[in-house]
């Protein structure tokens, strides 16, 4: 019966970790590379990107960008948005400035205000559906405490099994031992 315990919480352990290793790849692994992550919020660029997805943005410089790329840029300190870049303007003062006009997709009117290219972060090469959804949950209470709280069970489930039935394992061991040791001086020599 032990031995069945220990094969299901194995397996369900092993499940959960592959699980969790896919989120933290999917969510910290494009970082590596220099990518960022961010989720959609809004359906302001609907239908190219959904919203609840996750993007992955790379580094671009922005004196490479043209009229059609879509674009993810800063707001203000806290808010980022993706838009497609619909002009290009040059600075009247520096020529070497430019500022993009930019629109979501879904809306009727461009942007409000240009777009600096020192705020451009980059632009998105992929997304995947829904899971911006989980990215952004994760992120805020009380979605960071059961993120948390779901690890420390992780981690209770990899360590547990070894724990309760490592000394199961020690008394059956040392019972063995008993046994043969008493048969052993049982046979005459």
């Amino acid at each position: 019966m032990a031995q069945k315990i220990r094969k299901i919480t194995n397996i369900l352990s092993t499940i959960v970790v592959i699980a969790a290793l896919i989120l933290v790849i999917l969510l910290v692994g494009p970082r590596i590379f220099g990518m960022h992550v961010f989720s959609v919020l809004s359906g302001s660029m609907e239908p190219t990107y959904h919203v609840g997805a996750l993007i992955y943005v790379k580094n671009v410089d922005p004196f490479t960008l043209e009229e059609g790329d879509v674009i993810t840029f800063m707001l203000d300190e806290d808010t980022v948005a993706t838009h497609r870049i619909v002009g290009i303007v040059p600075d009247d003062e520096d020529s070497s400035v430019i500022r993009f006009r930019t629109k979501g997709d879904a809306n009727d009117t461009e942007d409000g205000s240009l777009v600096h290219y020192k705020n451009v972060v980059g632009t998105p090469v992929f997304t995947i559906p829904k899971l911006g959804y989980f990215a952004d949950y994760i992120q805020h209470p009380p979605g960071m405490y059961i993120a948390i709280s779901v690890a420390a069970i992780v981690l209770l489930l990899l360590f547990l099994p070894d724990l309760l039935f490592s000394s199961e394992d020690k008394k059956k061991e040392k019972k063995g031992r008993k046994k043969t040791h008493r048969e052993g001086t049982d046979t005459p020599q």
